[in-house]
Formats: structure tokens, sequence, C-alpha cells
């Protein structure tokens, strides 16, 4: 398991209500599912401090992640390993969270998503 919990920064938090507004997905762990898989694609490793814990959002891995949980697990460790990190604990908690973060922040951006219609768009195509 990556981390047993997690809580959401308040920019974190504010950014996933205007995706849900946009998006109508009813529900935070959905959003944050698809933005953990976009910034997993992007070919850059995320920057940047660890984002605060310090809204009142606070999610367990398994809600996170749902029953695909090891799946989320080994993409993170892949992408740790293909960054040159370590994979221990401590390591795969802080690259989820800087993924988690970027993808919301990604997703958040005025011009990026407008509907659910641009998430879905957002998936990378096949080679």
């Amino acid at each position: 398991m990556i981390c047993k919990q997690f809580r959401l920064s308040i920019p974190e938090k504010e950014r996933l209500i205007r995706i849900k507004t946009r998006t109508g997905i009813g529900n935070w762990n959905v959003i944050c599912r698809w933005a953990l898989c976009w910034s997993l694609n992007e070919p850059t490793v995320p920057g940047g401090a660890m984002p605060l814990s310090d809204s009142n959002v606070e999610m367990s891995w398994l809600t996170f992640a749902g029953e695909y949980h090891e799946v989320y697990e080994e993409l993170i460790r892949e992408r740790c390993l293909r960054d040159g990190l370590m994979t221990d604990g401590d390591t795969l908690c802080r690259s989820f969270r800087l993924h988690l973060c970027r993808g919301i922040s990604h997703y958040s951006s005025r011009d990026v998503l407008k509907s659910i219609h641009d998430l879905l768009r957002s998936v990378p195509e096949e080679e």
C-alpha cells in the first residue's frame, strides 16, 4: 500500500471542486485517479515541495484506488524506477502525492478542462 491515508492541501481541494463542477463527476477519488494517470503519463518528473496536508479532505489509499489499488501501486513503483528513484515506502508516497498534485493542477487549469468531454479527450492516443 502506497500510504494508508492522505490529506489533500487546501489548493488541491479548491481545484477538485472546480473540476467536479466542470465535469459533473461526483466523486473526488475518480477525479484523483484521472489526475494521477495523466501525470504518470507525462515524461517529466513532477517537481516542487511535498503538498501540504492542510484541508479537511482525507482519503484512504483503498478509497482512492478502489479495486485496482495494486495496479495503481505498481504504476507508481514503475514510474519511480523509470525516474531513477528508490521504491521504499516514503519515496512511493512522495511520488504519488507529487504526481497527484500535478495532475489536479493540470486538470483544474481554465483552458484544459471545461467539461467531461475534455477529460475524455485528454486520454493519450494509442501508439
